[in-house]
C-alpha cells in the first residue's frame, strides 16, 4: 500500500511503535532487550517513533490499582532517566489517547472470531484449564481474548510501518494486519499494514534461576536498584559447584551471559579469558555488579530524581498524548465517516 494514498496520513518517516505494559518494575532483561535499542531509535532523524505505556493492556494481567499505577510512574521514569528523546520520539500513556478505545471497537467488528481463537495467550489459557480438569473458559475474560485487537488499534491508529517484537508477539502483528486488511476491504484504504520486526540480535537475558528473565518466574534483577541491593541480587545468580582455578564454561553461564549485554567487545573477550581460566564465582559476581553499576549509575540517579516529581512526569507525558491525539482525531474522524457514523447535516 502506498503512503501517498489520499486516505492516509502523509508519511515523511518511518513510523515505529512500541508499548510497554505496565504491571511490574523494570528489569536488566527490559533493559538490553527493550528500552536500550528503543532509545538509540528514538534519536534517529529519519525515524519517527511512539512508545506508549499500555495501562489499558496492564488491565488484563492485574485488577490491583496501586500496581498498575506505581508501574505507570517507575516505567516512565525509567525511560526519560535513560534518555529518550521526547521531542524527536511521541511517549504517551494509552488510556490518554481516547480515540484507541474507540478504534478498538470499530476494529472488533471487523475481527473474525476465528482469528481470535487462534491467539497464543487464549490457547494456552484454555490448554492449562483442560489439563486442570476445568472448564475450558474458567477465568479467561474477554480482555485476554481480545488483546489482540486493543494492540492491533494500538499499531494502526498511528499507521505505525514497523513494529518492534519478540518472537512470542509475531503473531499479534500478524493479526493487525489482517484485521487491518479486512477493514480496508470494506470500508477504503485508511490503514497501512504492519511489519513486525524481530532483532535475531537482540539479548534475551536470563534470570537469577538460569530461566529467561521475567517478572513471571519472579527472577529478575530490577533495573535501578540501589548498589547494595543490585550487588545482593547480583550474588543470587545461580551457578555450577567448580572451585576457583577450574575452567568454567562462559556459554552456559547466566554470569557472563548478562557480562556480554553490558560489555563491550575487549570486556566480553576478557572476560571469557578469565572463564577459561577458572576465575571464581564471587570475583566473577564482583565484577558483573561494577560493571552494571558503572553503566546505569547516573541513569539510576536521575531516576530517583524524576520519582519525586510525579508532576513533571505527568507534563511530559500529557504533552505526549497531546502530539499523538494530533494523529489519532482526524483519523478517526475518517473512520467515523467511513463507516457511517456522522452527523445528520450537511
Amino acid at each position: 500500500m502506498s503512503s501517498t494514498d489520499p486516505l492516509l496520513p502523509p508519511h515523511d518517516k518511518q513510523r515505529t511503535l512500541t508499548g510497554i505494559t505496565t504491571t511490574g518494575t523494570p528489569h536488566l532483561g527490559n533493559y538490553v532487550g527493550a528500552i536500550r535499542p528503543a532509545i538509540e531509535s528514538s534519536r534517529r532523524a529519519d525515524n519517527l517513533s511512539f512508545y506508549f505505556l499500555a495501562d489499558l493492556h496492564a488491565l488484563i494481567k492485574t485488577q490491583t490499582p496501586e500496581n498498575i499505577h506505581q508501574s505507570s510512574q517507575e516505567i516512565a521514569a525509567t525511560w526519560l532517566a535513560l534518555g529518550l528523546d521526547v521531542n524527536n520520539a511521541i511517549f504517551y500513556r494509552q488510556s490518554d489517547v481516547t480515540e484507541i478505545p474507540e478504534l478498538c471497537w470499530l476494529l472488533t467488528c471487523m475481527a473474525a472470531k476465528g482469528l481470535m481463537n487462534r491467539g497464543h495467550a487464549y490457547k494456552t489459557a484454555v490448554q492449562a484449564n483442560q489439563e486442570a480438569n476445568e472448564d475450558p473458559d474458567s477465568g479467561i475474560t474477554m480482555g485476554l481474548y481480545s488483546y489482540p485487537i486493543l494492540m492491533a488499534a494500538d499499531i494502526l491508529m498511528f499507521n505505525a510501518d514497523k513494529v518492534p517484537v519478540g518472537k512470542d508477539q509475531i503473531q499479534h502483528v500478524e493479526m493487525a494486519r489482517d484485521i487491518a486488511a479486512r477493514f480496508n476491504h470494506h470500508f477504503g484504504e485508511h490503514f497501512t499494514l504492519p511489519q513486525a520486526v524481530v532483532d535475531d540480535n537482540m539479548a534475551v537475558l536470563q534470570g537469577l534461576d538460569g530461566r529467561k528473565m521475567s517478572k513471571s518466574y519472579h527472577n529478575t534483577i530490577p533495573l535501578f536498584l540501589p548498589e547494595k541491593q543490585l550487588k545482593k541480587h547480583i550474588n543470587k545468580i545461580k551457578t555450577n559447584l567448580l572451585e576457583p582455578g577450574e575452567p568454567k564454561d562462559p556459554d552456559t553461564s547466566t554470569v557472563f551471559q548478562i557480562w556480554q549485554a553490558f560489555a563491550n567487545e575487549e570486556q566480553t573477550a576478557t572476560m571469557r579469558q578469565a572463564f577459561v581460566e577458572g576465575i571464581a564465582w564471587g570475583e566473577a559476581k564482583k565484577k558483573l555488579f561494577e560493571l552494571i553499576n558503572e553503566t546505569i549509575g547516573e541513569s539510576r540517579e536521575h531516576y530517583f530524581s524524576l520519582m519525586e516529581k510525579p508532576d513533571y512526569i505527568e507534563n511530559v507525558l500529557q504533552q505526549g498524548a497531546k502530539k499523538a491525539r494530533a494523529y489519532s482525531i482526524p483519523l478517526l474522524a475518517n473512520l467515523r465517516e467511513a463507516v457511517g457514523i456522522r452527523a445528520f447535516s450537511a
